[in-house]
C-alpha cells in the first residue's frame, strides 16, 4: 500500500506502508498480555486479568518512507481447545509462542501450540508462518541461557526460528547467541 502524505515543504511524499499480523500464544498466564503492553505501551502490571478470546495491539514503526504496522493478536490461553483459532490465525504472517520459564508445563505445551499453529495457517507459498519462542518471566531468577544449546536444537526440531529469554515485567529481552561453530 502507498500513501500520499504531505511533505513539510508542501510537495507530497510516497510513504509505502506494510500491514503485519502476529499472532502471540501460549499458555494461560504465561505473560502474552504482558509482552504485548511492555512492548506497545511501555507499561508493566501484574494485575492482569486472564484474556477472553482474543484482544488486539497496534504498534507502529517508521523506517525512512516506510510505515511498518504490526498487529499483535492476544490469543486467550485456553483457546487452542477451541474452534475459533483458525479464524483468530487467518492472515497471520508470523507467531510468538510464550511458555513461563517458572512452569514447565507452559514449556511441554508448546510444541501442542505450535502443531495446532501448523495445522491451521501457512504462508501463500505453503510454508509454516515464522515463529518465535519466547521463555518469559526470566526475572524471577531463572534462566535458560545454561541451557542455550539444549534450546537451540529443540527450536530446530519443532520449526522456531529461534527463541528469547524475555521479562515484560523488568524490560529485558536476551537474544540468544547461535552456539560456537
Amino acid at each position: 500500500m502507498t500513501n500520499h502524505t504531505p511533505h513539510p515543504n508542501g510537495m507530497l511524499s510516497l510513504r509505502k506502508e506494510h500491514l503485519y499480523k502476529v499472532l502471540v500464544i501460549g499458555d494461560l498466564g504465561v505473560g502474552k498480555t504482558s509482552i504485548i503492553r511492555r512492548y506497545v505501551h511501555q507499561t508493566f502490571s501484574s494485575n492482569y486479568r486472564a484474556t477472553i478470546g482474543v484482544d488486539f495491539a497496534l504498534k507502529v514503526l517508521n523506517w525512512d518512507s516506510e510505515t511498518v504496522r504490526v498487529q499483535l493478536w492476544d490469543i486467550a490461553g485456553q483457546e487452542r481447545f477451541g474452534n475459533m483459532t483458525r479464524v483468530y490465525y487467518r492472515e497471520a504472517m508470523g507467531a510468538l509462542i510464550v511458555f513461563d520459564v517458572m512452569r514447565p508445563t507452559t514449556f511441554e505445551a508448546v510444541i501442542k501450540w505450535k502443531e495446532d499453529l501448523d495445522s491451521k495457517v501457512m504462508l501463500a507459498n505453503g510454508q509454516s508462518i515464522a515463529t518465535v519462542l519466547l521463555a518469559n518471566k526470566c526475572d524471577q531468577g531463572r534462566e535458560l541461557s545454561n541451557n542455550g544449546i539444549k534450546m537451540d536444537q529443540f527450536c530446530r526440531d519443532h520449526g522456531f526460528v529461534g527463541w528469547f529469554e524475555t521479562s515484560a515485567k523488568t524490560k529485558s529481552s536476551q537474544p540468544i547467541p547461535p552456539p560456537e561453530l
